[in-house]
């Protein structure tokens, strides 16, 4: 389990060193936002298109030989974007860095849901979201010890994707066979046999990314200073890795779709605090609480994925989530812009409580169903 944790960390916090530093460049070389934008949508667009082909690579290819390969692939992928350090050329590198870097991480994380004990689910699986987010947190900040210019930050993300190949070759002399068992799933079939899960799956995403991506934007509106808004996402981040191993524990004692819909009507109740407490002390514990609780929606549908699935339909479940987690990544900051633009900053609370709202009403019909 250390091992499959830390290889996926290992992705998260080269992902984490990515992004800003991209931009960091892009920006440094006068590109326009939009371009910006642009480029940065190439690496969910390979995670798209890379989560529709795994199930089969993993069946044919052999799901340590895949993750191993597309490890390395990346890594090099990653040396190619530091080697050309040009936009154009970077749109089908950073598309294929996307494409590459998803393959070990849906089979890693297929492996750890098989070999967890169904009794510290819940626990082991929050702690594995707790983990992996402060991998993804810990990458920017390593940008503020090496610096954005020259080869330096790069080496930081091809060493750890080289890292992750290491890791699944330690790993996997003790990895149970069970997990390529079964009747092969499409990622398209497993999209209908949980709509549900793969709709919390989406709703996670658009409500992460829109909220760390259009927050400045809404701050700007109560003239709040940049420094501040940029602690109060820290504050949101950190919440989420923080929280993840007590919902983790709370999944195991009142089960996880309970917990699910606790942490939906408490996202929800974020919204309609939101605009109440922005201007006060009270905004700190509100935004840490509901970094943890809307990330846990995610952790939710991880632990029901392994309670439900396993097998072939186990890794296309992973695979499919994957999938909806780049569809929510790219469609709900420009859906939201939208609505700000239409109506005011009070647009970003409230597409996101239409959504909270509209998980809350799928989960309690599936309950009432049931």
């Amino acid at each position: 389990m250390a091992g499959i944790i830390a290889t996926v960390t290992m992705g998260a916090l080269a992902q984490g060193v990515l992004y800003p530093l991209l931009s960091f460049i892009l920006e440094r070389q006068g590109t326009s936002p939009g371009l910006i934008g642009l480029s940065a949508a190439m690496t969910p667009l390979g995670f798209i298109v890379s989560a529709a082909f795994t199930p089969a690579l993993a069946r044919r290819v052999g799901g340590a030989r895949l993750a191993i390969l597309c490890s390395i692939l990346t890594a090099l992928t990653l040396a190619a974007i530091a080697w050309t350090q040009d936009v154009w050329a970077w749109m089908p590198l950073r598309f294929l860095l996307g494409f590459f870097s998803k393959p070990p991480y849906v089979i890693c994380e297929t492996w750890l849901i098989s070999i967890t004990p169904p009794s510290r689910r819940g626990r082991i699986m929050g702690l594995y979201s707790s983990i992996v987010s402060g991998g993804f947190a810990i990458g920017p900040l390593s940008l503020g010890l090496v610096g954005t210019q020259g080869w330096a930050p790069f080496m930081i993300g091809i060493v750890a994707f080289l890292l992750c190949a290491l890791f699944v070759l330690a790993v996997v002399p003790r990895l149970p066979k069970r997990a390529h068992e079964g009747k092969a799933v499409s990622v398209g079939g497993f999209f209908a046999l949980a709509p549900l899960l793969m709709f919390a799956v989406f709703a996670a995403a658009a409500f992460e990314q829109t909220l760390i991506s259009l927050f400045a934007v809404y701050g700007a509106a109560f003239d709040s200073a940049e420094g501040r808004i940029a602690s109060l996402i820290g504050c949101f981040i950190a919440g989420d890795a923080v929280l993840q191993i007590w919902l983790g524990r709370l999944a195991e004692r009142l089960g996880s779709a309970q917990t699910m819909l606790f942490c939906v009507l408490a996202s929800l109740a974020g919204c309609l605090l939101l605009p109440l407490a922005f201007n006060s002390w009270l905004i700190w514990p509100l935004l840490f609480a509901w970094g943890g609780v809307s990330f846990g929606i995610y952790t939710m549908s991880l632990i029901q994925l392994g309670e439900r699935f396993t097998g072939q339909a186990l890794i296309a479940g992973n695979a499919a989530f994957a999938f909806a987690w780049g569809i929510g990544g790219i469609v709900g900051s420009p859906a939201t812009g939208l609505a700000m633009q239409l109506i005011g900053h009070q647009g970003l609370p409230l597409s996101l409580g239409l959504l909270c709202c509209a998980l809350a009403v799928f989960l309690m019909a599936e309950r009432r169903r049931v």
